[in-house]
């Protein structure tokens, strides 16, 4: 799963230098009046919350702008109705994809959504068709550089289920709701991290061997990435390293 979490890596870096980061506060945003609304304005009391929040300030959101928008989606300001509808599909050569997205307008969604499979080589399947083939994980990803010993006390005490190398990170994963206790128990020892998510692990992978095809799988990601209602696009290739970095040059 190395060229997976590798492309994981390059789009957190590529991201926290866009120049397009309103369209990344605004998905932040949305993420978080969606939490709010669906489990209430406590953080302490309602974990997806609490990691969206932090997601939010790990992107340089500001505290208030969040705060606006935990307060729209339990309704002491007045605000737009999202919904989550997921996606499944296939990208260019069998590479299965799974699409999270907040939406206000379904049939909107939807139709822009396949038009963007259609366009850039892929295709949309029906409900359960891909989704099986990935399961829900915290993913943690550390610099390399961060002692392996160390890492793994702090991670085994805090529900940390496998520690991966992949090369120049380390991919640390534990259950979902477990992420905020090992962003903590990190945080407690100094550990630094690259990033910590929620997010959909393959539980198996598609080979991707040449640049052409990799240029094609990545390309309708980021196409679905660039929309404004997409919030994330889960992937089960890998591609190698040389690869993917001739790719995503």
């Amino acid at each position: 799963m190395s060229g997976h979490s590798k492309w994981a890596t390059i789009k957190h870096r590529k991201g926290a230098a866009d120049k397009r980061r309103g369209k990344l506060f605004a998905k932040l945003i949305r993420q978080v009046e969606v939490a709010a609304r669906e489990g209430g304005g406590d953080i302490d009391a309602n974990p997806t919350l609490r990691t969206m929040f932090q997601k939010a300030r790990d992107n340089s959101v500001p505290l208030d702008t969040i705060e606006r928008a935990i307060k729209r989606g339990t309704g002491e300001l007045e605000g737009v109705s999202y919904e989550s509808v997921f996606y499944e599909g296939y990208a260019p050569g069998g590479v299965a994809l799974y699409v999270e997205t907040l939406t206000d307008n379904r049939n909107r969604t939807s139709s822009e959504v396949r038009t963007l499979f259609t366009r850039n080589g892929g295709s949309l399947a029906e409900p359960g068709a891909v989704a099986w083939q990935f399961e829900r994980k915290g993913v943690v990803i550390l610099d390399r550089s961060v002692d392996e010993d160390e890492l793994m006390m702090a991670a085994l005490d805090a529900g940390g289920e496998d520690l991966a190398d992949e090369g120049d990170t380390w991919r640390l994963t534990c259950d979902p709701s477990y992420l905020s206790t090992m962003r903590d128990a990190l945080a407690d020892v100094e550990i630094a991290f690259v990033s910590a998510n929620s997010t959909m692990l393959p539980t198996s992978v598609v080979g991707v061997d040449s640049t052409e095809a990799a240029r094609a799988v990545l390309r309708l990601i980021d196409a679905l990435d660039d929309h404004d209602d997409v919030q994330d696009v889960y992937a089960n290739f890998d591609i190698p390293d040389e690869i993917l970095q001739a790719a995503a040059g």
